[in-house]
């Protein structure tokens, strides 16, 4: 039983629909191992496309090619990749070595879908490589080598995989008389290992090399003579290699080969997306920072486990925005805000309460210090509570009767210079305007001790007395003496929470009478505020990344373009269709995370650069890049580079091996 056969083989082309051309026309041949087969005959007269067919690169065709016993008519797409890797290796005119590899790594190539392990790679590339005479040239990439070099490399990878059978396209097409004799002697001693070897030529004196010559003319046979024996066959074969898919790792190294080589090419794009990764991170960093900043400013001037209440004018229950939103319209009309006693026994009644004080806050207000012309005018006068941590009095105490504490920037005013402590012990006079009983505005006014001095910073001014000091300045001006807020104070933190949706809850008469509002809530709502300034900032600056996607894809399409022969080496070497799609979307993900590296490097960077301008103004680093958005700098280049690369990846997978050989 022949080794190789061909039965009936018929191949046309389709010129158009209704009209045929004829390639092969019946081809019935039979192959044995230790044969040096050389098919003779001018071109066009069929013989590449025989080639394409025993080597598997082409299925389209009628009759049956058997090897072993075995037909190949209805092997799949899968088994036809397996039986390129297992049984074919390819020698071809214009050598079609890969450019961007090594001399070494266009052999490792093939070896890659064996089971070797990397150092049995190695070795037996370089031990092919010494036989072909080309052991010292191994770090050499093909622009650096003869012709006759190239096509010593091209028959080691094809050797590399230890195939059966080894078809060469008019393997010294390209070579000189020398070369040509030299790599004819390579080739008869690849015969004489007992591997069937066929060679296509137009030459009459490459073809007498072999022991034997099939004429072929019009995809006919026109003779099929024997020159001498075939050569012996070894009895026994051992240690033949085993051959398997290529596999993700193996597909991605050659990725980042092929992207290091064109590295400068690909900087550009890289560089386009890293810089707007680099934006989106920046300005998340500054939201976070921002955001830590209030917080830090927010939680060192009021007490944790505070609860400020204040009247629910419209009786329903609102969300946080809609309670805000309220209170500033009720303040329109002072008296719609007033606390009753009996609400605040309902206070008081309540779980997990330790403190209710009840109090009065002011919109606007005056100081006058003696001795000074001009007042200073301030919005946010109210009463001293336990809603104030005991960090807010910065110098002094918290106030007591008749005694007032006012802002570290309204004593550096008062004074006119930056030593505020100065003001400590001075008289102040406090003057602002309330009600009476029939709604008439009233002149409420006193003399008060500083006693301490706050420091509001970012978050305003602070200025309060407590809560006898001012009923007492309200009853002499004969204003209303009710309460306009209260501060509730948590048995714990954790409490917090609770103890104010419970206020939310009470009810008069079926409608909610108060609203809460926790640090946490306010909280919160400063940093909704942030949230949505950062984004939609970040949105702004993502739009380069939809740029730098579009460049992504003209970029994979012109690499498919650019690599089509290799893609076509790589399909007749025993690759798949995925191991294709692979090597262009590894490439496009190995640029997408250069990107996100080069994103990191400038977000850290500038963010350094810019808190260390600002940190003298805020006493904060107000950039600040989380893990969490180290994390979605990575995601995010590696989803945009993988999605940009599918199409073209798709593309280049799709393509048909045989066209893509013969593109120049």
């Amino acid at each position: 039983m022949a080794y190789l056969e061909l039965k009936d083989i018929h191949k046309s082309y389709t010129l158009n629909k209704t009209e045929k051309f004829p390639v092969l026309k019946g081809i019935n041949l039979k192959f044995d191992k230790g044969e040096f087969v050389s098919i003779l005959g001018e071109s066009g007269g069929g013989k590449s496309t025989l080639m394409n067919i025993i080597g598997g690169l082409d299925h389209d065709y009628q009759g049956d090619v058997i090897l072993n016993g075995t037909s190949t008519r209805d092997f799949t797409e899968k088994q036809m990749d397996a039986y390129r890797r297992q049984t074919i290796g390819f020698i071809f005119q214009s050598f079609n070595l890969i450019s961007h590899l090594t001399v070494l790594d266009n052999i490792l190539i093939s070896l890659d879908m064996t089971t070797l392990t990397r150092a049995e790679k190695e070795k037996r590339a370089k031990d092919l490589l010494k036989q072909v005479g080309l052991e010292e040239h191994i770090k050499k990439h093909p622009n650096q080598l003869s012709g006759g070099q190239k096509q010593r490399v091209a028959i080691a990878r094809a050797l590399s995989s230890d195939p059966d059978i080894i078809i060469a396209d008019e393997p010294t097409g390209a070579l000189d008389s020398k070369n040509t004799d030299e790599i004819l002697e390579i080739m008869e001693g690849i015969a004489k290992t007992g591997k069937l070897v066929i060679a296509v030529t137009h030459s009459e004196e490459v073809a007498h090399f072999g022991t034997r010559i099939v004429h072929m003319s019009d995809g006919v046979i026109d003779k099929d003579q024997t020159n001498r024996e075939k050569y012996p066959v070894p009895s026994k074969q051992s240690n033949r290699l085993v051959s398997k898919k290529l596999g993700m790792p193996a597909a991605y190294k050659n990725a980042y080969k092929h992207t290091m080589y064109y590295f400068w090419r690909n900087f550009l794009i890289m560089l386009g997306t890293g810089i707007g990764i680099f934006a989106v991170l920046l300005f998340s960093g500054l939201g976070n920072g921002i955001t830590a900043f209030i917080n830090s400013q927010i939680n060192s001037l009021v007490n944790p486990r505070s609860v400020t209440v204040m009247k629910n004018t419209s009786g329903k229950k609102m969300s946080q925005a809609q309670f805000e939103k309220a209170v500033q319209q009720a303040n329109s009309n002072p008296s719609s805000m007033l606390i009753q006693k009996s609400e605040l026994e309902k206070l008081k009644a309540l779980k997990k309460v330790s403190v209710v004080e009840p109090g009065y806050q002011f919109s606007q207000y005056t100081l006058k210090l003696d001795g000074v012309k001009n007042p200073v005018s301030g919005t946010g006068l109210q009463t001293w509570t336990k809603a104030y941590s005991s960090n807010t009095v910065k110098v002094g105490k918290k106030p007591g009767e008749n005694q007032i504490v006012i802002d570290k920037s309204q004593a550096q005013t008062f004074l006119g210079t930056k030593k505020y402590k100065q003001a400590i012990g001075k008289t102040v006079t406090l003057t602002f305007t309330w009600i009476n009983k029939d709604q008439q505005a009233v002149t409420v006014q006193k003399d008060l001790k500083i006693v301490g001095i706050a420091n509001g910073g970012q978050s305003g001014a602070i200025t309060g007395t407590n809560y006898s000091t001012m009923k007492s300045m309200l009853e002499k001006a004969g204003a209303i003496t009710d309460p306009n807020f209260v501060s509730v104070n948590a048995d714990s933190i954790d409490s917090t929470k609770t103890v104010a949706k419970k206020i939310n809850n009470i009810k008069t008469d079926g409608k909610y009478t108060f609203g809460a509002i926790t640090v946490g809530d306010v909280l919160n709502t400063v940093s909704s505020y942030v949230k949505l300034a950062t984004n939609v900032l970040s949105a702004i600056a993502a739009i380069s990344l939809v740029v730098s996607a579009l460049m992504i894809i003209v970029s994979m399409y012109m690499s498919v373009s650019e690599r089509t022969k290799e893609i076509g080496v790589l399909r007749a070497l025993g690759e798949g269709k995925k191991d294709i799609s692979r090597l262009f979307t590894g490439e496009s993900v190995l640029i997408g995370l250069f990107s996100a590296v080069l994103a990191l490097v400038l977000a850290f960077g500038i963010g350094a650069i810019a808190n260390k301008l600002l940190y003298g103004l805020a006493k904060a680093n107000m950039v600040v890049i989380t893990p969490g958005n180290v994390v979605f700098a990575f995601v995010i280049a590696i989803a945009i580079s993988f999605l940009a690369a599918l199409l073209p990846a798709r593309r280049a997978a799709k393509l048909d091996p045989i066209d893509s050989l013969a593109t120049e």
